[in-house]
């Protein structure tokens, strides 16, 4: 079940041209519940952010909650929602343009949480324009497909500066000691992640930033990832290493995720 607006209004296939012929553009995926998301206010701060970034104008808070409410309208109990902003004038041929990107919503059924431990293919990657959670998803494909050929589930990211970064939609966390270690580098800081430093002090951890690069792997016998729909899923093994899966400790995770309550659209 897929349902497509453009601004408020059924998509048609000609509204959708300029969306389908050109990835300039950017979007934020939430878990909706009931009318209400956790991590609302970070979805709309992205969307703010990208807006300004890649056409220079804001769409206003207002108007995004109208045209998500819009897109949710009889639409009960949970689900899965895109807000995307694109400008249809802008294209290859003519880049320049500027001005209030146009709102693309797509309602869907609701992702699945991620629970099983992932095997992680390490992968020398770094998507352009980090920062954004931008449209450009053809790496990100590509990366998943080689770690899968290779038996793997999802690939985890080293750029050219040697530092492990993030995973094809997901954030990653290391555990020392009782303390979650975040990567520093470039990439996109997930709303998941983001709830998840939320809740830390309610479940008794606590957290760092710093930079990890391949070889300090071998020194974490723990990790996890994290996206907005998944709180917290343990990682099994990272290319030939085993790491440790504490149950608890993914417990306390999805606890700290939980303690953020769904804000209303």
């Amino acid at each position: 079940m897929n349902l497509f607006r453009i601004d408020g209004e059924p998509a048609s296939v000609e509204a959708l041209a300029p969306v389908l012929m050109s990835n300039y553009g950017a979007f934020t995926s939430m878990q909706v519940e009931d009318g209400a998301v956790r991590g609302l206010d970070l979805h709309l701060d992205r969307l703010e952010h990208e807006a300004l970034t890649l056409f220079g104008v804001a769409v206003s808070e207002a108007r995004l909650r109208e045209r998500m409410r819009a897109a949710l309208a009889g639409q009960e109990g949970r689900r899965s929602l895109r807000v995307q902003l694109f400008l249809e004038t802008v294209t290859l041929r003519m880049p320049d343009a500027m001005g209030e990107p146009s709102v693309l919503t797509v309602v869907s059924d609701p992702a699945n949480a991620l629970c099983d431990p992932l095997r992680l293919q390490t992968q020398d990657y770094a998507r352009e324009a980090p920062e954004l959670k931008h449209n450009g998803t053809f790496g990100l494909t590509r990366a998943r497909r080689a770690a899968k050929a290779a038996s793997f589930d999802d690939a985890l990211f080293v750029g050219p500066d040697g530092l492990v970064s993030e995973g094809t939609i997901w954030n990653i966390g290391f555990v020392e000691d009782g303390r979650i270690v975040w990567p520093r580098a470039p990439m996109l800081r997930g709303t998941g992640q983001a709830l998840l430093e939320n809740g830390l002090d309610l479940v008794g951890l606590d957290s760092e930033i710093r930079p990890i690069d391949r070889t300090a792997l071998a020194g974490f016998r723990q990790a996890f990832i994290c996206n907005s729909a998944t709180p917290a899923c343990p990682v099994g093994n990272i290319d030939a290493r085993s790491l440790d899966v504490d149950p608890a400790l993914i417990d306390r995770l999805q606890a700290a995720w939980a303690s953020n309550a769904p804000q209303a659209i």
